[in-house]
């Protein structure tokens, strides 16, 4: 039982990236496709250890990761506190939540003329589409988990004589802790998505700097070295927050068997 528990958590999602890795060795060295058209693994390989050796690579990703998570934090926290406030507040969703849903259906990623003419294209600019990027998906799954707390369980606190704050902390956050943590999972994947044209626009260090030189340069084996990159700091974060889910949830009968 224990080895097929740990065949299932942690063997079982690596099947299919080595399939596909070995497949991508395969094709390449064989010439099915050209060298010029996708690089060698072990061209990316030895792209990747030389980068490290010199230190370029370390800095990119930093740049990239701090634009990233600095945009995440302040989006995310301001999607936050308007879900939560709207949420618990008919006044305020009355209020703000159209004007909200208004600006949400524009595509953030189309404001990046008007983000530049404004901002220009220093890290102001990156900020505040990562910011906006990242600001809805928090503020709805907060604002629907506050909203699909059972009625029951708030009025069971007030049975139990416990105050705003008690109920807040110990009903109304837990209750809708799972639909904000789904947020927060869905808000990381924009969050990269944005950061990718974000820094392919206009940028002078990240690891989109480095993915538009080596377009510059017809350097395949760094531009899909750039997307790998992407790929993992996708999916790290992905796994961060679904152990968050695990360690935060541990009452939820749905990750209590996990």
């Amino acid at each position: 039982m224990r080895q097929k528990r740990f065949f299932f958590h942690y063997i079982m999602p690596w099947v299919l990236p080595l399939f596909l890795l070995v497949t991508w060795h395969v094709v390449t060295t064989k010439g099915i496709i050209g060298a010029q058209t996708f690089p060698q693994p072990l061209k990316v390989l030895d792209t990747l250890l030389t980068l490290l050796q010199t230190g370029e690579l370390t800095q990119y990703i930093g740049d990239s990761a701090k634009r990233a998570f600095t945009g995440f934090l302040i989006g995310g926290g301001l999607g936050l506190a308007l879900g939560m406030i709207n949420g618990l507040s008919t006044t305020s969703e009355k209020l703000l939540d159209s004007s909200i849903q208004m600006v949400r259906n524009i595509p953030h990623l189309a404001l990046i003329p008007l983000v530049i003419l404004w901002f220009g294209i220093a890290e102001p600019a990156k900020l505040v589409l990562i910011s906006l990027g990242v600001f809805f998906p928090i503020y709805l799954n907060t604002f629907h988990g506050i909203r699909s707390i059972d009625p029951t369980l708030t009025e069971m606190g007030r049975v139990y004589n416990l105050n705003k704050r008690a109920l807040f902390w110990h009903v109304i956050l837990p209750g809708s802790l799972p639909s904000i943590l789904v947020g927060v999972r869905y808000s990381l994947g924009v969050m990269w998505l944005t950061l990718i044209v974000a820094e392919t626009v206009a940028a002078d260090s990240g690891i989109g700097f480095m993915a538009m030189n080596g377009r510059e340069f017809m350097q395949m084996d760094v531009i899909v070295l750039s997307i790998l990159i992407y790929a993992f700091l996708g999916k790290l974060s992905d796994t961060v927050a679904k152990w968050m889910e695990r360690s935060w949830l541990k009452w939820h009968p749905n990750f209590a068997k996990d």
